[in-house]
């Protein structure tokens, strides 16, 4: 590997790496200042980390946060920040969970058309704020917040009775779904079920990486984040880019509800999972908007989720896991800006170096055709 190419590699892992050190650090400072051992939570973490049934639901939490990174990073890609992935996944969760209970059609038909209304109903949301965007230049971060607010009252009013909520007992859900709309899983015996939707978050990040690094359409979205001005020199449309991105940005949204969905509660109901949407932002800054990375990091934020519960046992409190997933946000930020410029200067250093090699050669060449005139 040439070393142009082993500082690039280098340079990808320190942001992540100084980002969780440093999380890791600042956490236990924290337990030392309320006199508690700095150490111990690590290892009852980790501890819970081999028990099989922890590890399938970890794999189940992170498929969910896997869809939800991918639908931010598509707008970071793009230089658009979808704040709105939250509203997005769980209008097209409820609206999903309404159509599987009112519709019902052979597995091989149902599965699709519940997929395909997931998917649509988070476009439509997504594309909202990107219509608002390319037509009256509204931020895209305050469209997006204020969708969440919306989509939050959307679904309590469909969810009310006299539309089609379904109450049961002290919960608001929408119906149980025909069963033909089950997403089949993967049976591990006593350890539980892994959600079979996972295989699909899997596929998901598989086409993210080929439609972004070997079609022109990836091309065209990178370069249109990285300099709309550029890329309208070179024909590309910025503002359809935009709209574009937005729009599958709120489609793969749609499918981060799913896993649960389809394969374990089959209705949306008021304790239905919240949240993913912002948890989605910290894992795509975490993963730097890469495929695998991403995968780790919602593997990563995940085995913090299912494994801080056993925490409350021992005296300390499990809200640990959520004070280190804010400090890795933090230090993501901090790390990312200092390997940037590390980066920088190094690209800048480097230059330096091949100029001075090049007026080097030049200055020999022509001390020997001085030499040759002689």
């Amino acid at each position: 590997m040439k070393k142009f190419d082993k500082e690039r590699v280098l340079l990808a892992l320190a942001g992540p790496v100084i980002a969780l050190v440093a999380a890791m650090v600042l956490t236990s400072v924290v337990l030392v200042a309320s006199g508690k051992s700095p150490i111990e939570p690590y290892s009852l973490m980790f501890e819970q980390g081999t028990y099989s049934d922890i590890q399938v639901l970890i794999i189940n939490q992170a498929g969910m946060y896997y869809l939800a990174a991918l639908a931010v990073a598509i707008g970071f890609r793009m230089n658009l920040f979808n704040i709105g992935v939250d509203g997005q996944y769980r209008l097209a969760a409820m609206v999903t969970a309404v159509v599987g209970a009112h519709v019902s059609l052979p597995s091989g038909l149902q599965i699709p058309l519940l997929i395909l209304v997931a998917m649509l109903t988070g476009a439509f949301w997504a594309g909202v704020a990107g219509i608002l965007k390319t037509t009256r230049g509204v931020s895209e971060v305050v469209a997006t917040i204020m969708l969440n607010a919306i989509a939050t009252s959307v679904i309590g009013y469909l969810t009310l009775e006299e539309n089609f909520g379904v109450p049961v007992g002290n919960n608001q859900t929408t119906g149980v779904m025909h069963s033909s709309g089950w997403f089949p899983g993967i049976d591990m015996g006593s350890s539980g079920e892994v959600y079979g939707f996972v295989v699909v978050a899997v596929l998901a990040g598989v086409l993210y990486w080929l439609v972004l690094n070997r079609t022109r359409f990836g091309f065209d979205l990178r370069a249109t984040g990285a300099s709309e001005s550029a890329a309208a020199a070179s024909g590309v449309n910025a503002k359809r880019m935009v709209l574009t991105a937005m729009l599958i940005s709120g489609g793969v949204a749609g499918l981060a509800g799913m896993p649960i969905l389809l394969g374990d509660v089959h209705t949306y109901s008021l304790s239905f999972p919240t949240g993913l949407g912002f948890t989605g932002i910290t894992i795509a800054l975490l993963g730097r908007n890469n495929p695998v990375g991403i995968a780790f990091a919602a593997l990563l934020i995940a085995f913090l989720d299912k494994a801080s519960p056993a925490l409350d046992y021992k005296g300390y409190d499990k809200e640990i896991a959520v004070i280190m997933q804010g400090l890795i946000v933090i230090a993501v930020v901090v790390s990312y800006e200092a390997v940037r410029r590390w980066g920088l200067r190094r690209q800048q250093q480097r230059v330096g170096e091949e100029l001075a090699a090049a007026a080097r050669a030049a200055s020999t060449n022509d001390s020997v055709k001085e030499v040759a005139a002689r």
